[in-house]
């Protein structure tokens, strides 16, 4: 069951999310096609592949922030945790047991909870395998949304690498039929400065942390573990079988869907 969180920083990630994608667009196809490819079948081609790309990373966005990261559930009857919350007993000597022998206890959420389950402090839920909490996708990064946020930051580097492209081609390859008003020109060149920025700018952002994602996945040990230095305490699997876990058992051609 996923909750939208009423964060304010994560409204802003999100307007900024959409606010940049579709400015990108309308640079992309107002600016830079329409004004240098417009008489070439090169320009349509290139129209439909960047939209393609940016429904691909709207979709894989909203999926991210709407899908369950793997919330655990709260018990239908509360246990009485007090006794920890006032220091007179530990965890190990509560009358009542873990219902495994792996699973702890969140004293914020009054509950057990599964192995590598953490809890989240502004979703305020327990998340099982819980990575980090996004602003950017308002929503947990955990176990059941993975797949949704490494997407997402795939199609943000492959937009911003396109766009970059497609500025460079628009001012290296001379343009014919491109207008010869001035104030046209200074828009045209307002608006890709602009983009180069936002597209440099995006691009090193996912860079980075889809580097940071492809560790902790090959590791096997998600950012909050190695924040709180929980492992490694799994044993070795191969690469392939890990991103498996996180994206599917499927072909990997379809983890990019």
């Amino acid at each position: 069951m996923a909750v939208f969180r009423k964060d304010p920083c994560g409204f802003f990630c999100l307007l900024m999310t959409y606010g940049a994608v579709l400015y990108a667009d309308y640079v992309v196809v107002r600016w830079i096609i329409m004004q240098t490819m417009h008489n070439s079948l090169w320009g349509a081609f290139n129209v439909v592949c960047f939209n393609t790309i940016v429904f691909l990373l709207i979709f894989a966005h909203v999926r991210a922030v709407f899908s369950d990261p793997g919330i655990v559930p709260l018990p239908l009857h509360r246990i009485d945790f007090s006794d920890i919350h006032s220091g007179k007993k530990t965890i190990h000597e509560i009358d009542s047991d873990p219902p495994q022998e792996d699973w702890t206890i969140c004293t914020r959420c009054e509950m057990y909870r599964p192995p590598r389950a953490h809890h989240c402090r502004i979703c305020r839920r327990c998340i099982r395998k819980m990575d980090h909490h996004c602003p950017w996708i308002n929503n947990c990064v955990g176990e059941w949304n993975q797949k949704y946020f490494l997407q997402f930051l795939f199609y943000v580097g492959i937009l911003s690498g396109y766009s970059l492209l497609l500025v460079a081609l628009s001012w290296y390859v001379p343009c014919v039929d491109c207008s010869k008003d001035i104030h046209i020109k200074q828009a045209r060149i307002l608006h890709s400065v602009i983009l180069v920025l936002e597209s440099v700018l995006f691009g090193m952002f996912v860079i980075a942390i889809g580097c940071d994602q492809f560790e902790a996945i090959f590791s096997d040990e998600t950012l909050v573990e190695q924040a709180k230095r929980q492992g490694p305490f799994r044993p070795k699997k191969p690469k392939m079988s890990l991103l498996a876990e996180v994206c599917g058992r499927t072909h990997w051609v379809l983890w990019f869907l």
